[in-house]
């Protein structure tokens, strides 16, 4: 029986693949307003700017392409059960190749109604139009977790995180919550690393590479994988 990896993903595995982070001091945050493109109420109040931003967003993704931190993960597969819980909406992780990717905050490719936010539908092309209703008779919004939203993965994160045999945090700050908590459900016994340039303040015994996904999951998955 193959051993788990479980690996956490946030926006600087994207960002080498050209994708603008949320964040950082040049991100998209420093741009636009949380409260008038990502919250139910943003929702409610402007619904064209909202699929204007997340169209935006949509084009960027299908523009991009996977790159080696990406690509180094899908290699673990070979050796490990590997489950990928990422934070961004890019679909970059299973364009490489990776068969279990869990979305935390939902996929920009999809749609879905906003009154049932859990059942998805692909977008056909770049664009969700605005007007177009589901099933149901709701609207199409972006299938994405807004701002103060449930996030409904979290429990089969959290389920995978505490079986997790190795543990592997790539590009991410741990400052958004809850997907920050999910170190606290990886055993006490469970290798940990942590693969980000800049510091990132951990709370329990982590091997750091301090090296961008593409060069510093290699180093990972080659240790992984030599085992």
């Amino acid at each position: 029986m193959k051993k788990k990896v479980v690996v956490l993903t946030g926006a600087g595995i994207s960002a080498e693949s050209g994708i603008s982070t949320f964040r950082d001091s040049d991100g998209l945050w420093e741009q636009y307003r949380v409260e008038d493109v990502a919250t139910h109420e943003a929702w409610e109040r402007n619904p064209k700017l909202v699929l204007d931003f997340y169209n935006a967003r949509r084009r960027d993704v299908i523009n991009a392409k996977p790159n080696e931190g990406h690509r180094q993960l899908v290699r673990l597969e070979e050796k490990y059960d590997v489950c990928i819980v990422t934070q961004n909406i890019d679909n970059l992780h299973e364009r490489a190749g990776s068969t279990n990717v869990v979305h935390l905050h939902g996929e920009v490719t999809k749609s879905c109604s906003d009154r049932n936010l859990n059942v998805p539908f692909p977008i056909d092309g770049d664009t969700l139009e605005y007007g177009l209703k589901a099933p149901d008779g709701g609207m199409l919004r972006p299938f994405i977790v807004f701002f103060n939203e449930p996030v409904p993965m979290m429990d089969r994160a959290m389920e995978e995180c505490a079986k997790a045999d190795y543990f592997i945090i790539v590009g991410t700050s741990l400052v958004v919550y809850p997907a920050a908590g999910l170190i606290h459900f990886v055993p006490n016994s469970t290798p940990c690393y942590l693969v980000d340039p800049k510091v990132v303040s951990v709370s329990r015994d982590i091997k750091i590479i301090a090296e961008n996904a593409g060069t510093g999951v290699k180093k990972v998955v080659d240790e992984l994988m030599a085992l």
